[in-house]
């Protein structure tokens, strides 16, 4: 539907984002690109040294959201400011994803520009298109994308005017948006999406368990447990998109308790759990914390048992102590639930090379985690464990975990 037709304050619109001090003609480029692609668009202003009344949406009516003024900006330095805008964009872009406006947003900036605007982008749904035509689009992208689905587009040429190679990354950028708002994939037959967690270390439980479920009739979204794997599915779990989760591989906790560089968070689980949704946990790969290259292990791990995966990889055997703790930050997670989740716990092993033979077979290692737990967690009806004498990658596990989880989904449909 043509622009003029419809009342800005109003429809769902593509949100060109930049600091109109700085990048206003290169924003009203892309924006013009939009429109002759027949997109609807509003351009937002989210400068932190000066309004400027070009855009549809100037910077004092994002601050407002959030009850700032433009002097509360520009009475702190730089990173101050930036982070302040930050917070006011990503609060201003949620409501008006509450109200139904956001049909997607492309932002352009350097590093400041980039900071703010994908701020604003990570706290939207998985899903909305999110493009940013950014100066930082190399080397560590981490902070701007963490687990959200924003594509970073390198600027090539600095977003400082127009010409002949910016002109047409802003024209390839607009294009890939039109593309992405215009474009909506249909969907064929809605299946429950279920969430599961996998290492390459427990492949062959994860996929076992998968191709079981789908014939099932559930949608699987596996998800790799590097940290940002982790994150990603508690974030789809707290938009709705995931219905129900198989954490079979939560090694991700013993990066988080020992010092490893795949952590989740502090807060992982949190959200699985308060949404009350079916929950299966296993303990996958929790005989390892994982480091990069081999001498980036910290010094005081250097005599600890390790293993190679590959030249980037390098995983560290837990100690029978580690487990303690790892135990000990499990069970105050599960003792807050109040809805039903179960815990199945592989006695003979927890990944590929904890098995007999292995690198990492430690059975006392690991019955010390599986005793502090079972010692730990306050059980009851809803919350359960179950041990198996059985080793993680066995198929009479992944048979455990598939009946686990469809009785806890059928117990969700009663």
């Amino acid at each position: 539907m043509p622009e003029q037709s419809l009342n800005p304050h109003q429809r769902a619109v593509v949100f060109a984002v930049a600091t109109f001090d700085t990048k206003a003609e290169e924003l009203a480029w892309l924006a013009l690109c939009l429109r002759q692609a027949m997109v609807d668009v509003v351009t937002v202003d989210v400068s932190a040294a000066r309004d400027v009344d070009a855009a549809d949406v100037r910077v004092s009516e994002v601050l407002a959201a959030s009850g700032l003024t433009l002097s509360d900006v520009q009475s702190r330095d730089r990173g101050g400011a930036v982070t302040m805008m930050s917070d006011a964009f990503r609060i201003w872009l949620l409501q008006q994803h509450a109200k139904g406006r956001v049909a997607g947003v492309i932002g352009i900036g350097g590093s400041g520009g980039t900071a703010i605007v994908t701020a604003g982008m990570r706290a939207l749904p998985v899903g909305i298109p999110k493009l940013m035509v950014s100066t930082m689009a190399s080397g560590n992208t981490a902070p701007y994308i963490d687990c959200s689905d924003i594509c970073l587009m390198p600027s090539i040429v600095d977003v400082a005017g127009l010409n002949t190679v910016s002109r047409r990354v802003l024209s390839n950028a607009s294009h890939a948006m039109a593309g992405m708002v215009t474009h909506v994939v249909a969907e064929t037959v809605a299946r429950p999406a279920i969430g599961m967690t996998m290492f390459g270390v427990t492949t062959t439980c994860v996929t076992a368990v998968r191709k079981s479920l789908e014939d099932a009739g559930f949608d699987c979204l596996v998800f790799h447990a590097t940290g940002t794997g982790g994150r990603a599915m508690e974030k789809l779990v707290e938009s709705g998109m995931i219905e129900g989760v198989l954490d079979i591989t939560t090694t991700e906790v013993a990066d988080e308790v020992v010092g490893g560089i795949l952590t989740a968070g502090p807060q992982r689980f949190d959200v699985i759990l308060q949404k009350q949704i079916p929950y299966v946990m296993s303990l996958g790969a929790l005989d390892m914390v994982n480091f990069g290259a081999k001498e980036t292990v910290p010094d005081r791990f250097r005599n600890r048992t390790l293993h190679v995966h590959n030249a980037n990889v390098t995983l560290m055997r837990t100690t029978a102590e580690e487990n303690r703790q790892v135990a000990n930050w499990i069970a105050a997670k599960l003792n807050q639930s109040s809805s039903a989740v179960t815990l199945l716990i592989p006695e003979q092993g927890v990944s590929a090379i904890d098995m007999a033979g292995q690198p990492f077979h430690d059975s006392a290692a690991d019955t010390v985690l599986f005793d502090q737990l079972e010692s730990l967690v306050e059980q009851s009806e809803l919350r359960r464990i179950v041990r198996f004498p059985l080793h993680i990658n066995d198929p009479e596990f992944a048979k455990a975990l598939v009946n686990e989880f469809q009785r806890l989904w059928a117990l969700r449909r009663t």
